[in-house]
């Protein structure tokens, strides 16, 4: 079959080296993807947004199937203009995806269902937000309703922070329309757990737990990023929280967007805090995430295509999905000044042999060289029988990866291991 992955960045590298290796698929065609993936797919220079133009395209070149990965076509209803076409996607219509589009839309469908999550008020004016945190439980969190890059989410730690981030997000519109409204959360305690889940609207079936690292810096210092690196499975959802969140989250989540007749097709992510009163909802994603795929599809043992296939057709309980028992490990390798202004343009090096554990998300080919050309360049991964295998084995392969300028973390993983020996 011939298959178009829609997206550019790490996500979308860690899908299509998954898919290369399905019996079902013929070829794979990467709308825009990026240099780095060049060996892996066809690239067509069409941006994500241009749901027009995917269209145009997916319909000219017979496209088979199509799975739409990042958040924005998905809000944009990517997928309905495809399916309009006859091409079966792997992702929700756009209804659907306004879990992860509208903050306030996912935070009233939790209340309304009894989902646990946070205590939150939305706003719609700068001025009733600022009232409302003169006399508001500090630390608190604020969030722009619509989507912002991952980065319209801000933890206040003073009532002058919070302020100020209600300031940025209403009134300065750093986050463009996104900001037109907010909701202020009440401040969570405990460890973050992020659960990918395949669903066809009905069964969901959970992938293996991870555990991102959002901070610059080592010791989760610095500013929040994209992430600079995830572990796989996070060690402290155990089985029984395991079972606990399908009861009271996952399960109630699916049949909560059904009940709206928003049926929910593909990946649903779950982003969790274990407090002290039980797992509850942070936030949302209607795709896969981002570096966390890059974890948990190396884990995955059944074949990825007959999964999205089942999905898109609503029979995901006859499918069968195993992941391997071992660990996953993945650093991310960044420009220097990332998240804010850094240089890009320098020609990226690694040995053949890590070639197919590194995933690249910001690069570009010119004149046969691959070059750097954004924030997040690459994720270098490995997989082993032990989380602490598999981080050491990550590190080993990024001294074989190098361009001017690179940082990463050096203890991704480090609180994972800490959390198993205690």
């Amino acid at each position: 079959m011939r298959v178009m992955v829609v997206g550019g960045g790490g996500r979308e590298h860690a899908i299509i080296k998954k898919l290369k290796s399905c019996a079902g698929v013929d070829e794979i065609f990467a709308l825009p993807g990026n240099g780095g993936m060049a060996n892996d797919a066809t690239l067509v220079p069409i941006g994500a947004k241009d749901i027009d133009a995917i269209a145009d395209y997916a319909k000219n070149n017979k496209i088979d199937f199509a799975v739409v990965a990042p958040d924005d076509p998905l809000v944009l209803g990517c997928v309905d203009r495809l399916e309009a076409l006859g091409i079966p996607c792997f992702g929700p219509r756009a209804n659907a995806a306004i879990i992860e589009g509208s903050k306030v839309f996912s935070k009233n469908l939790m209340k309304k269902y009894g989902i646990p999550t946070a205590e939150y008020e939305v706003f719609e004016s700068a001025d009733a937000a600022y009232e409302y945190l003169k006399t508001a439980p500090i630390p608190t969190v604020i969030k722009a309703d619509g989507l912002a890059l991952g980065k319209g989410v801000i933890i206040a730690m003073t009532r002058e922070e919070a302020i100020d981030a209600v300031k940025s997000i209403m009134s300065e519109k750093k986050f463009g329309d996104s900001g037109n409204k907010i909701v202020v959360e009440e401040f969570l305690t405990g460890p973050e757990v992020s659960v990918l889940s395949f669903t066809d609207g009905t069964t969901v079936v959970p992938m293996v737990s991870s555990m991102d690292h959002k901070r610059a810096l080592d010791n989760d210092e610095g500013l929040n990023t994209g992430g600079m690196g995830t572990v796989a499975p996070n060690p402290y959802y155990t089985s029984e929280i395991a079972n606990e969140c399908m009861e009271k989250i996952f399960l109630p989540t699916i049949r909560a967007m059904k009940a709206e007749g928003r049926e929910f097709r593909g990946c649903l992510y779950f982003g969790l805090m274990l407090t002290p009163k039980g797992p509850k909802v942070i936030e949302y994603n209607c795709r896969f995430g981002d570096p966390e795929t890059q974890v948990v599809l190396p884990l995955l043992k059944s074949d990825l295509f007959e999964i999205m296939q089942a999905v898109a057709r609503g029979t995901l309980a006859d499918c069968k999905v195993e992941f391997s028992d071992g660990a996953c490990a993945c650093v991310i390798m960044a420009s220097s000044g990332y998240p804010e202004k850094y240089e890009s343009g320098f020609e990226i090096k690694m040995a053949d042999e890590v070639q197919d554990s590194v995933y690249v998300a910001g690069a570009k080919l010119s004149d046969g060289k691959l070059l750097t050309a954004g924030g997040r360049v690459l994720g270098v991964t490995a997989t082993a029988q032990t989380l602490e295998d598999a981080i050491r084995a990550a590190y080993e392969k990024v001294e074989k990866v190098s361009f001017e300028n690179a940082f990463y973390r050096k203890d991704i993983g480090a609180r994972a291991l800490l959390a198993k020996k205690g």
